[in-house]
């Protein structure tokens, strides 16, 4: 141990001696490195003082950076720690310091090289003391730096790379007793890699090297020891050290690789409902008594070497009881999740749909994730029900469904999905059978913001075998939450849309209750959508609106509902279909139920989504079109009675909405006004209500029911207001339409508007008035009509189209791109 006070009397004698014949001072720091057991402690004296310079300097310690006499020769003189003066010397060294400099001098070597193993590299090993300039603090805070020396004597020319650095070498083959330039590193944490001089490929060692608290600072880096203690005299071994100018010496930590891991025991074999897990079979479990769907915490366990993972019961005295191991390596800085899954005696278990081994074992998976992304929450599934067959996993969100996970056989894991924090609906479907639900689940996730979980299938389908299936999410601190299961049902709106006078208000019942569903249901009204059974028969019964209960009811209709589906159920028709006019079709007007399911309620983005149904008894097929500022929209093709169409995807705007004759879209039966900006984000269900006749009850018009049960009445469009003339409408002036779609290709439609019969001639011209088709010349009678021009043949460009009808003549420009 340095002495304080003989320390202070040496350096004021030496200050003294050198006033006289030297040029000042220089600044100098003594590090003791060498490894030698005979030189564990030793004495220090200069200029062959009587008392030590340094007093029982210990191997690896420092002096602060002290001032001595610049310009003269020092002689330092390095004796057993055990000396009682200069005569016990063993080496002497002579330098001569720079006045105004900071210098190193670090005592290195062996005192017998015979007796310790020769440097690879040939270099004298003999002790000695190695001096070299010092570096000066750095002027940022933010930044440290650093100077290398060689000290060990076994060891070969080395390089430290800082993977802080991105790999970088920041001291680049340095040979025993060398010292490297100065190097500038910022001050965090780095990992310092000792590989071969010009081989970064093999690392002898790794060390930690936390620069964080050195910031403006500087430090002396040393490599210290032996690579083979057994080979001298097992001196200390190899190691790293950092000398701070204070003389503080700190020794970098060894780096252990080390990766993630987090294990859930899913294994639902009621033989291994608690079990004890040994790590490389010591004699305490890793895991004591550990549950069925209990998960750890991530740990931090060794990476880059072989893993012995031992189960045994839970009453397990040691791992002499080990019933099943597992041999495993976890790559370092990666992150995992081992799950225990299947049963110890598979004969005595149903076997898997797919023909998979369901033996007890351990399945790993790397690329786990602890956090999520922002404020999403991440997710991976895992198959562990040994009975049940390859899964989807859907999800209902509040807006959409879509497939979270597809496919999933068991023992498998899917890829991760990132999700927003909000309430979901979980259905576990055959793959690739979305139409049956093995089970629904309730996902809670907004307390899991930023989050992630392990969603994993567990227990049996067949309950008799042991614990039933479930959806289980093991959270990063090792919690397990079950997802609670739910209920099957499926969403229903109901509309009334049956125009005979007699059914104008009706009851309605299910399975015989006392009390109706829906009591006073009026005509052209509707329920919102809620919930109700699913994967069951519901008889519903339709009874006069003055009915006193169920047995009043005067038509009934069995219905069976998917769960977690979308229903929409338009009742139409009339009682007495022969007291009314015929559907023009052939179609049974019959009062009766009309379901549909794969309804849509809410869209994203605030679009609309629109489906059509025909509701009028007494109307042929017709097309219903949506007339945009730029494009129209055919919404229903060939529509009749009792047909639902597909959905459109519209903006939230107000469209004029025409119904023609299927077979002709030239004949205009009504044209209507849709704002849709009030349906912003919703499903819409367009229906044709009512009788082209009049006289046999209510008169025909388009309704349009939104999700929450609200009934709009859609107004005829101003444009087309009509003076009845049959059964079309007529316009009130002439007028040519833009085409639409323009630009087009191929195929666009022109529409005009007459209001009285005339011949008409359509005819398209090119860009140099030449004519290129004529598309119409013939009769036409009042009305609004449509004509198509398809330019298969045509080039892309500039086109005019011309109409000329008795008095009246129009042109307007259309492009087409190809």
């Amino acid at each position: 141990m340095r002495k304080a006070s003989a320390l202070l009397i040496v350096l004021a004698m030496m200050l003294a001696a050198g006033a006289a014949s030297a040029d000042g001072t220089a600044s100098l720091q003594v590090v003791h490195n060498a490894a030698d057991p005979a030189a564990a402690v030793v004495d220090v004296y200069v200029n062959a003082g009587a008392d030590p310079f340094l007093d029982d300097f210990e191997f690896r310690t420092a002096t602060p950076f002290v001032d001595v006499p610049a310009g003269v020769t020092l002689t330092i003189g390095v004796a057993p720690g055990t000396s009682t003066g200069p005569g016990d010397v063993i080496a002497n060294f002579d330098v001569v310091l720079e006045e105004g400099k900071k210098y190193y001098a670090v005592a290195n070597g062996v005192l017998s090289p015979g007796s310790f193993a020769p440097n690879p590299d040939g270099m004298n090993i003999a002790f000695s003391i190695f001096p070299a300039e010092a570096i000066q603090r750095m002027p940022w805070g933010g930044w440290v730096k650093i100077k290398g020396f060689h000290g060990a004597t076994d060891a070969p020319t080395v390089d430290i790379v800082a993977r802080g650095r991105r790999g970088k070498v920041i001291i680049n083959d340095l040979t025993y007793g060398e010292f490297s330039g100065t190097k500038r590193l910022k001050a965090k944490p780095y990992i310092l890699d000792v590989t071969p001089g010009g081989d970064n490929s093999i690392v002898v060692a790794s060390y930690e090297a936390d620069l964080s608290g050195l910031g403006g600072g500087a430090a002396l880096v040393f490599a210290s020891g032996f690579l083979t203690p057994a080979a001298n005299q097992d001196g200390p071994a190899f190691g790293l050290f950092v000398a701070l100018p204070d003389g503080t010496v700190l020794e970098l930590p060894a780096y252990e690789p080390t990766a993630r891991l987090q294990v859930i025991h899913n294994a639902a074999d009621p033989g291994a409902a608690v079990v004890d897990i040994y790590l490389n079979e010591g004699d305490d479990p890793l895991l004591d008594d550990f549950a069925f769907r209990a998960a750890t915490p991530f740990i931090d366990v060794p990476a880059g070497v072989m893993l012995n993972i031992g189960v045994a019961p839970g009453t397990s005295g040691g791992p002499g009881e080990i019933i099943a191991d597992f041999d495993v390596m976890f790559e370092a800085g990666k992150t995992y999740v081992a799950i225990a899954n299947g049963v110890l005696a598979p004969g005595s278990f149903d076997p898997n749909p797919n023909g998979l081994d369901i033996e007890f074992t351990l399945f790993a998976k790397d690329g786990i994730k602890e956090s999520g992304v922002s404020s999403w929450v991440n997710l991976i599934g895992f198959h562990g029900a040994t009975d049940a067959p390859a899964v989807d996993i859907r999800i209902h969100g509040p807006y959409h469904i879509w497939k979270l996970y597809g496919d999933l056989s068991y023992g498998e894991f899917s890829s991760y999905k990132a999700v927003p924090p909000l309430s979901y609906q979980l259905d576990v479907t055959p793959a690739g059978n979305s139409a049956v639900v093995v089970a629904s689940f309730e996902a809670d996730l907004t307390g899991l913001a930023g989050g992630a979980a392990v969603v994993f299938a567990s227990g049996f389908l067949n309950p008799a075998q042991g614990e039933a299936f479930g959806l289980f999410a093991a959270l990063p601190d090792g919690s397990v939450i079950e997802l609670p299961q739910i209920t099957t049902t499926a969403r229903l709106q109901v509309i009334h849309n049956a125009a005979d006078p007699a059914a104008e208000v009706v009851d309605i019942y299910v399975n015989g209750d006392a009390t109706p569903f829906l009591d006073d249901f009026a005509f052209r009204t509707a329920t919102p959508y809620v919930d109700v059974p699913a994967g069951v028969t519901l008889t519903i019964g339709v009874a006069p609106g003055t009915s006193t209960g169920p047995g009043d009811v005067i038509a009934e209709f069995d219905v069976v509902l998917e769960p977690n589906e979308r229903y929409v159920a338009i009742a139409n028709g009339v009682l007495d279909p022969g007291s009314f006019d015929a559907n023009p079709d052939g179609r049974s007007i019959g009062f009766t139920l009309f379901p549909r399911g794969e309804m849509r309620e809410y869209v994203h983005l605030g679009l609309v989504r629109l489906i059509a149904f025909h509701g009028a008894t007494d109307a042929p097929a017709v097309d219903i079109i949506a007339r945009g500022s730029w494009f129209d929209w055919k919404l229903a093709n060939d529509l009749a009675y009792g047909d639902f169409s597909g959905y459109a995807l519209l903006l939230p705007k107000t469209y004029e909405i025409d119904v023609t004759l299927g077979s002709d879209n030239s004949v205009v039966v009504a044209s209507y006004e849709a704002p849709l900006a009030a349906a912003s984000g919703k499903g819409v269900t367009v229906f044709a209500s009512g009788f082209l006749n009049p006289a046999q009850g209510p008169a025909f018009g388009l309704f349009a029911a939104l999700p929450d049960g609200t009934v709009l009445e859609l107004p005829l469009a101003g444009s087309k207001d009509l003076a009845v003339e049959g059964e079309r409408g007529m316009p009130a002036k002439f007028a040519l339409e833009q085409n639409a779609p323009n630009p087009f290709n191929p195929v666009t439609s022109i529409s005009f508007s007459l209001p009285e019969t005339q011949n008409v001639v359509v005819t398209v011209y090119n860009a140099r008035g030449q004519l290129v088709e004529t598309l119409l010349n013939e009769e036409r009678q009042a009305g609004v009509h449509t004509i198509p021009f398809k330019a298969d043949g045509l080039a892309s460009g500039v086109y005019f189209y011309r109409i000329d009808a008795g008095p009246h003549t129009a042109k307007r420009k259309m492009t087409l791109l190809k």
